[in-house]
Order: structure tokens, then sequence, then C-alpha cells
């Protein structure tokens, strides 16, 4: 594919997602979060013009180690440390001690599984999750943090800042469960 249509494809791509990204993460006049629509795993998107109407998707990211990291948090908040991922809980989320889990699994998607599942958090906590082993798509396109069910469909995006210098995204939570690298 010559340089030219490369970047053509590419820029049509990223004011695509960007169109998207726009309206995507809105909630509806009841406050619920608009759900993502169900996507695959990132393949090789730029290669049919087709796929660009499903531009979605959890990023594709060389598997790491899985990382576990346990920490027990309460009413003045803390950091959890798992692998590449931080979860900071602001003072004030909890109202008493809780043992937070947090497991990273080595897989093709970068994700943390956080238990217990349900937990609310009185302030939003923030997720900053790495995606510096991910594709060249991670280079171009913005990247969120992915509300995931447990066969990896996105149910929601989370309010997202890509950090694209240090290659890293941060989102804020409102309760536990599993999460992703998304674009």
């Amino acid at each position: 594919m010559s340089r030219t249509r490369f970047m053509a494809r590419a820029l049509t791509l990223g004011l695509l997602v960007f169109v998207l990204s726009c309206t995507a993460d809105r909630p509806s006049p009841m406050g619920v979060a608009t759900p993502a629509p169900n996507a695959d795993l990132v393949g090789d998107l730029l290669s049919a013009p087709t796929t660009l109407l499903s531009a979605t998707g959890l990023l594709k990211c060389s598997p790491m180690p899985t990382y576990t990291a346990s920490k027990t948090i309460g009413q003045s908040g803390g950091t959890i440390v798992v692998g590449p991922h931080t979860l900071t809980i602001p003072a004030g989320s909890l109202d008493r001690p809780t043992t937070i889990t947090a497991v990273a699994p080595s897989d093709k998607v970068n994700r943390v599984q956080f238990e217990p599942e349900g937990l609310q958090f009185d302030k939003p906590a923030t997720l900053t999750m790495s995606y510096a082993n991910c594709n060249l798509l991670g280079k171009l396109l913005p990247k969120r943090i992915a509300y995931v069910d447990s066969d990896l469909n996105i149910l929601y995006y989370v309010v997202s800042l890509d950090l694209l210098s240090l290659r890293r995204v941060q989102g804020k939570l409102d309760h536990f469960s599993s999460y992703a690298v998304a674009w």
C-alpha cells in the first residue's frame, strides 16, 4: 500500500473515531451511560474500507505476564499498582476498610479485573492503564477505558483521558468490575 493511501485511510479512520467518540460517551437524559457498540478485537482495520463503519474496539496488545495485587483501602484512600496499571482511590471514597484485589491477566488485551465486583465508590477512583505494549493503532488513535464483561464485550466507555506521551490512558471509575484499553 502506498504511503499516501495509508495516510489517507489513517486520517479518515481517525476522523471517524473522533466523531464517534464525541457522541459515544454522552449519558442519556436519565444519566445512564451510552452502551458501546459490540466490537471484536482490533484486526487489520486499514486493509478494508468497510471496517471503518465499526471503528471501535479493544486495543490489540502483546501479552504481558499476569500481575496480581491486593491491598486494604480505608477512608483515607490509597493506591494499588498491578503491573503497569494503577488504581488511585481518593479519601472519602470508601466508608470502611475494604480489601481490593486487582488482576491483570496475560492476554492480547490490556485489562484489569477488580474485586469485590460491584463495589461502589462515594467519590470516583482513577484507573491509569498502560498501552506501551500495544500495536501501531495505539499510537494513531485516541484511547479510552472500556467497561467489559467476562467475554470482553464492551458494555460502555468510561470518561477517559489519553496521555499519549506516557502511552497511558486514565479514566474515572464509580464501581468495580473489569476494564480494558480501547480506542
